[in-house]
């Protein structure tokens, strides 16, 4: 049994950093692989670096002095893939990770969009498989490697009514009315009313693990608000947030008092200034501001609205590459779909952290800095397709030996330095190098200094 060497593809997309930015972590990892044939570019973004199998840039890997594609290694290898989370059949057969691996460099907004449910994935593929090229949903997973920002779910409805009461522009943009204003305050006191009774049933002894209630009313508001503002007119919106963005710059010149935080004009100036006019730019006023620091995590299921505005962290999906986008883009928008496929959740934005856990499969060895060992950090959704270790070995000499996972799973190098060994081959561990470690195969890394590494894997679920 052996490693293989990955060789990733970038996608240069415009809200990527320049290579001119010595620190964008896509171009550094890209360069860390020669194979990839990568010519770095002071002034062209670069935003994803790929890991995986998706046929629209699928990996490739060194195999005996070749390469060849990993899609065409694992048909050929069945067994590097066992029976994993998700379809295993279908999987081990055509040779597909039932996961993407990603680096994102952002420098400045994605689109504000959601990935679709398998059941509508597979009704926009049918339809329109140009913008929707794949059949299958796509629940992701962000992992900060520097501090990020995005967007993440629907505000409290209290934010929302708060916001439609305060800021003119917006009120412009949604044509708000007496009747709306009416709907928007008795969901709001839905929803506080919701919360109280929930913290009385987690209080309760004979609770059971059923999930509790959503308030259906809450939701046909927050759809009904949320569209009113997407379906606005470009003759409507677009002078609104023009005044609206120079509103806000201007108060913060002259320390003007606002009806909204610094933190909400600050964003609401910068997004106008990389998207003029933009109906996106209102999305502000609805959906949660989330901050990562390094090693925090957040996770996205189907149909949930996101945006992610800056950073760069690791980014794990199932293998799919459907978005519909209706803001802050220059690409194809689909407000339609996207306004009717939400969920409209709406929760406060600590809810869409995502907390890691201590992973028990893996066993160091260490000199005399026993202490400033880091425990591998397991990242878990609750999805069966993929999960994300991060291991941090630091100090004297380590050893650190991870337990054989029942399926694929592609490790990269973060930071440091080390090797990885799987029984007899040594190969070398850099910053940007990645490895498809095969189903069922137990891996030893060691390293003298500072070495992080990330490990994506699918594994059969323990019944």
């Amino acid at each position: 049994m052996k490693a293989f060497q990955l060789i990733p593809g970038v996608q240069s997309y415009d809200w990527g950093k320049h290579g001119s930015d010595k620190d964008c972590l896509v171009a550094n990892y890209a360069e860390a692989t020669p194979e990839l044939g990568f010519q770095r570019e002071d002034q062209k973004p670069y935003a994803e670096l790929w890991m995986g199998t998706h046929p629209t840039l699928p990996s490739r890997v060194k195999a005996n002095e070749s390469e060849q594609l990993l899609s065409q290694l694992l048909r050929d290898c069945p067994l590097f893939m066992s029976e994993m989370a998700g379809d295993a059949t279908r999987f081990s057969t055509e040779g597909v990770i039932p996961f993407l691996f990603k680096v994102l460099s952002i420098g400045k907004a994605l689109s504000i969009q959601a990935h679709p449910d398998k059941k509508l994935a597979q009704r926009l593929h049918a339809e329109n498989p140009s913008m929707y090229k794949d059949d299958n949903h796509k629940p992701e997973m962000v992992i900060a490697l520097r501090d990020f920002e995005g967007f993440c779910g629907f505000r409290l409805m209290s934010e929302i009514f708060q916001f439609v009461q305060t800021v003119p522009e917006l009120r412009e943009v949604m044509q708000v009315d007496d009747a709306l204003c009416e709907q928007l305050k008795r969901a709001v006191a839905d929803q506080e009313r919701e919360e109280r009774e929930w913290q009385a049933f987690q209080r309760r002894d004979d609770k059971d693990d059923e999930v509790f209630y959503c308030n259906t009313c809450v939701r046909d508001v927050l759809k009904l608000a949320f569209g009113k503002l997407m379906h606005a007119k470009p003759d409507v919106y677009e002078p609104a947030v023009e005044k609206l963005a120079k509103r806000y710059e201007d108060a913060r010149a002259s320390q003007t008092a606002l009806e909204v935080s610094d933190e909400i004009a600050e964003l609401v100036v910068r997004l106008n200034g990389q998207f003029p006019r933009d109906i996106g730019v209102m999305c502000t006023f609805f959906l949660n501001l989330v901050r990562l620091a390094p090693g925090e995590a957040m996770f996205l299921g189907a149909n949930e609205p996101h945006a992610y505005l800056s950073g760069q962290a690791l980014e794990c999906m199932a293998a799919s590459d459907n978005v519909v986008r209706a803001g802050l883009t220059p690409k194809a928008r689909d407000v339609d779909v996207l306004v009717d496929m939400l969920t409209y959740r709406s929760a406060r934005a600590n809810k869409q952290l995502l907390r890691p856990s201590h992973w028990e499969g893996d066993l160091y060895e260490c000199g005399s800095d026993e202490e400033r060992i880091t425990p591998s950090r397991l990242y878990k959704p609750p999805i069966k397709e993929f999960a994300v270790v991060v291991s941090t070995m630091e100090g004297d000499l380590k050893r650190s030996h991870q337990r054989s996972i029942d399926g694929p799973s592609i490790l990269l190098v973060i930071e440091g330095s080390g090797t990885l060994e799987l029984g007899e081959f040594r190969y070398k561990l850099e910053p940007g190098l990645s490895f498809f470690i095969p189903a069922f195969a137990p891996i030893s890394v060691t390293t003298s200094k500072k070495l992080v590494t990330a490990r994506a894997y699918a594994e059969k679920p323990v019944v």
